[in-house]
């Protein structure tokens, strides 16, 4: 599936807008889970699980999917591929990973905002779950960054099915060329007697002409010019079949 430039442009730039989007999203939830492990305030603490839910079902969320789906599309309707190049199959590997996790962390996320919600809640209650949101925001926050330095750097080349891929594209048919015609031989030129490049011929053979390398009495000069003008092989191996 080839895309057009223009539409190839487009998918790039939406998805370059959805990864910045997730992962200043993810920052801000790192901050909000850092907030609530140390904060002492049973109010700061209680907003900001509420803020963590919140943001992680309506930007996290659907900026993961949709940079994951904007991606595939890109990969597949580029020359780069899915599978050609290792740090585009790492990337998707990385962001398929990354967006299963967090499908599967947020219903414990608002497990602690509901908690978090409850009139009875203190700063010091379940410490353990508190800080396990910190480690899963951490991780998802490394994850995506390794994902941008792989787009940036695009490091390790090609994949063996990328490789293969490019040698099969170069592959050229073959094409039968017609077969020359033969040359025919030309009459034989009778016994030389002229001028040739300021020499005088006398006898039965002259030597090989430096122009044509046939034997000729053309005009010194005038050979040359006739050999480049009707385009005549200049080599001594065809011209033993104009002798």
């Amino acid at each position: 599936m080839a895309m057009t430039p223009a539409l190839r442009k487009l998918a790039l730039t939406t998805h370059v807008i959805l990864s910045v989007g997730w992962l200043g999203a993810v920052v801000a939830y790192l901050a909000l889970a850092i907030v609530g492990l140390t904060s002492a305030r049973a109010e700061m603490v209680r907003a900001a699980y509420l803020s963590m839910e919140a943001i992680g079902w309506y930007v996290i969320v659907p900026f993961s999917l949709a940079a994951l789906a904007v991606g595939l599309l890109v990969s597949l309707g580029t020359p780069w591929g899915l599978f050609r190049y290792w740090w585009v199959l790492a990337k998707f590997l990385l962001t398929t990973g990354a967006t299963v996790i967090l499908l599967r962390h947020m219903p414990a996320v608002t497990r602690m905002s509901g908690m978090a919600a409850g009139a009875d809640f203190s700063a010091a209650d379940l410490r353990a779950m508190r800080m396990q949101l910190v480690v899963h925001a951490a991780g998802g926050l490394l994850v995506l960054l390794a994902a941008t330095v792989l787009s940036v750097f695009k490091p390790w080349g090609m994949t063996p099915y990328g490789r293969r891929r490019q040698i099969e594209g170069r592959v050229v048919p073959s094409v039968t060329m017609p077969a020359r015609p033969a040359l025919q031989a030309l009459p034989r030129v009778g016994p030389p007697r002229g001028r040739h490049g300021g020499r005088t011929w006398s006898g039965s053979t002259p030597s090989a002409c430096s122009c044509c390398y046939l034997s000729c009495t053309l005009p010194a000069g005038a050979c040359g010019a006739i050999s480049r003008v009707k385009h005549l092989p200049r080599s001594p191996a065809l011209a033993a079949a104009y002798q």
